[in-house]
């Protein structure tokens, strides 16, 4: 609810300062949060934090691949909207760990799951996404998942 109330306060600013771009971009982050929040799974009007960060990482990863999609088409105007688009997302997530931090976090998650082989890493990722959600991308936490099982 946090999530909600400082995107609705940047979205007054943004119109006062007749910043389009950025408006649009918080007005993004606005709707999918209501579709979120209204969804047939929900029977609570508060949206958990990890299913916000989840929904941002989304978004960034949307805009991201539109950007390429964009540049690829030689519309490089289009594809710096979705840039500029994404980089107001991030401002929404928290900081993303450094390797090494990240590389800590996943050794401890797997040392707390027991897992010991490659066949433990549907436990491990399962774990480390829920702990480390909005801190570092799937493919990242994947990656020395397979690394330190390995």
């Amino acid at each position: 609810m946090e999530l909600e109330k400082r995107i609705n306060e940047d979205i007054k600013q943004a119109m006062l300062a007749k910043d389009k771009e950025r408006l649009s971009a918080l007005r993004s982050i606005k709707s999918a949060l209501l579709l979120e929040k209204t969804g047939k799974d929900r029977n609570t009007v508060e949206i958990p934090e990890t299913v916000e960060m989840h929904l941002l990482q989304k978004q960034v990863k949307q805009r991201m691949e539109s950007a390429e999609t964009y540049e690829q088409q030689g519309r490089e105007a289009l594809a710096q909207e979705e840039r500029y688009q994404a980089d107001i997302i991030k401002e929404y997530l928290p900081q993303p760990l450094s390797e090494e931090a990240l590389e800590a976090e996943v050794k401890k998650t797997i040392e707390e799951v027991g897992a010991t082989s490659m066949k433990d890493m549907g436990k491990v990722m399962s774990a480390a996404t829920k702990t480390l959600a909005g801190k570092a991308d799937n493919k990242r936490i994947s990656a020395i998942v397979k690394e330190l099982l390995s």
